[in-house]
């Protein structure tokens, strides 16, 4: 990895995302491209004939507030000496960072909190973009600052490809870690767990299996219970093994980790 994409904007969690970016920039002698995005349409109102207007002095606001930000990161970047550069846009932000995620290696991007009174708020945005872009994204939660990059890892693992992408995706970020590949009741893909691990194994990553009782709608919560017990610093995991719609609907592992997750995540879908 030498390309890496960070989804910037006013909250918490911006300047632990931007460090884990820059540091593992500085390991892989790389490039930061930081996106600060303000979206157009949430300053478009209706009036009551069905007319539309712009908040023309909100928006004004808006893009001021996010023109300091892209100088305040500018300036951190510059002096922890990584080459970098920075795009704003004014779309959505999935629209934003799928295009400029299209010759990234892994994108940065937050955990945020549904409750969160921000206008660009979008809890479920980076399994989105893990969908919608067909690369690695590295989630991370607004508090929990940056990645550590010798924490335990778990590799949420159930020998299907969505898994498989993850774990594939993550070696550079596994590299020096102990690995835990977790499944969680009886193997349900076609991978079996041994090609897991030897997989690691010609990685010169040392991963060890762990199995868990499967308990019906609790494999998040499994997942999450073992990541604070280890103390992980990261968790990697396929994106939405089952379509978007039906965990939207029904839930599922990726849903309630991105909504509930106190780890970083790695998806890959």
């Amino acid at each position: 990895m030498k390309v890496f994409l960070v989804h910037a904007d006013d909250g918490p969690g911006t300047v632990g995302r931007l460090d884990t970016a820059a540091a593992l920039a500085r390991a892989s002698g790389g490039h930061v491209t930081v996106l600060v995005n303000t979206p157009f349409q949430n300053f478009v109102a209706m009036d009551p004939f069905g007319g539309a207007y712009l908040a023309t002095e909100a928006f004004a606001e808006a893009k001021a507030r996010d023109a300091a930000l892209v100088a305040q990161l500018g300036n951190r970047l510059a002096e922890a000496d990584v080459p970098h550069d920075l795009l704003t846009a004014q779309t959505d932000a999935l629209t934003a960072l799928v295009q400029a995620s299209s010759l990234a290696d892994l994108v940065v991007a937050g955990l945020i909190d549904a409750d969160s009174p921000r206008y660009d708020a979008r809890p479920m945005l980076a399994g989105d973009l893990a969908l919608a872009s067909g690369g690695p994204v590295l989630a991370m939660p607004e508090g929990a600052g940056a990645l550590d990059p010798n924490g335990p890892a778990i590799v949420a693992w159930n020998g299907r490809a969505e898994a498989a992408a993850a774990l594939r995706a993550a070696l550079p970020l596994l590299a020096g870690r102990a690995v835990t590949l977790l499944r969680i009741g009886a193997e349900v893909g076609p991978i079996p767990d041994s090609a897991a691990i030897d997989y690691c194994a010609r990685h010169a990553v040392a991963a060890t299996m762990q199995v868990e009782q499967d308990r019906e709608g609790s494999t998040g919560q499994v997942i999450q219970q073992q990541a604070l017990e280890m103390q992980a610093g990261l968790v990697v995991m396929g994106a939405f093994g089952h379509s978007r719609l039906r965990e939207t609907l029904f839930g599922g592992v990726t849903q309630h980790l991105l909504t509930t997750a106190q780890v970083p995540l790695l998806l890959a879908h």
